[in-house]
């Protein structure tokens, strides 16, 4: 197959998520279809064939289709080891380099623990599929693992290319980035960022994919390590903090109430 033929779309579910599709000639690999409904209507629309179903985690929003989507087909589905997620077939712990069918090349898979304990991310021609773990702008939440293990795997997935897209599985790039500029307000490349965003949303486009060099420069969640990000989150938590993971920490407690 020749790389001009893939294609990656984000098509929209439930509120504010992304299933992400994966397609070469007639065959697509979806990624966290929370729901099926609007997986079912891009398959049908573009006449693609279901080759699999890659899972991120646990949480319904990305994994709530999964069984509507094989009541009239058999598919793989692979996805973390989680007896939260039954309908995976083929488990994955991170580190490993697997096959798509149907698609080309291989995907390498990332133990990404820290929104939740078994959270996975997959890289697969250029392009990561984070879940929950990096969002455009931010991060997510813990919801089961710690911040620790958040931080680590952001570290971990910064040191990707800088042209690495990421294809993350939520349109809240807008809070994200008024955030950033919160914890930022000097830096001109969220204000520039913001104002390509807000034109984005206006004419109803995704914001996603990023580009990983672009949330290095803007994600404060990627940049823990720098003067500006240390000292907001050490006026936000009234002492100072030693160490970039005490900054991410407050950064992480001061979103959850932003």
């Amino acid at each position: 197959m020749e790389k001009m033929t893939l294609r990656i779309v984000p098509v929209s579910a439930l509120r504010d998520n992304y299933i992400w599709a994966l397609c070469s000639g007639t065959c697509c690999w979806l990624v966290d279809p929370g729901e099926a409904a609007p997986a079912e209507a891009f398959l049908a629309r573009e006449g693609l064939v279901l080759g699999g179903i890659l899972l991120t985690h646990r949480h319904a929003d990305h994994q709530g289709g999964v069984a509507e989507l094989l009541t009239t087909r058999s598919c793989p589905v692979l996805g973390p080891l989680s007896p939260a997620i039954p309908t995976v077939t083929n488990p994955l712990r991170g580190g490993e380099m697997i096959e798509l069918a149907g698609l080309p090349g291989l995907a390498e898979i990332f133990a990404t623990p820290g929104h939740t304990e078994e959270h996975i991310a997959y890289l697969w021609q250029g392009a990561l599929f984070c879940g929950d773990t990096l969002f455009a702008g931010g991060c997510g939440r813990l919801l089961g693992g710690t911040a620790p293990q958040l931080h680590a795997s952001l570290q971990m997935l910064a040191n990707l290319p800088g042209d690495t897209r990421i294809c993350c599985a939520h349109e809240y790039t807008l809070s994200n980035l008024a955030f950033a500029a919160a914890v930022e307000p000097t830096n001109l490349a969220i204000t520039r960022r913001r104002a390509h965003c807000e034109t984005l949303r206006s004419e109803a486009h995704p914001t996603v994919p990023s580009h990983l060099r672009d949330e290095l420069e803007t994600n404060p969640f990627l940049r823990c390590d720098q003067p500006a990000v240390r000292q907001a989150a050490e006026a936000r938590a009234g002492h100072s903090l030693e160490e970039p993971l005490e900054v991410f920490s407050t950064l992480r407690g001061w979103k959850d109430s932003f």
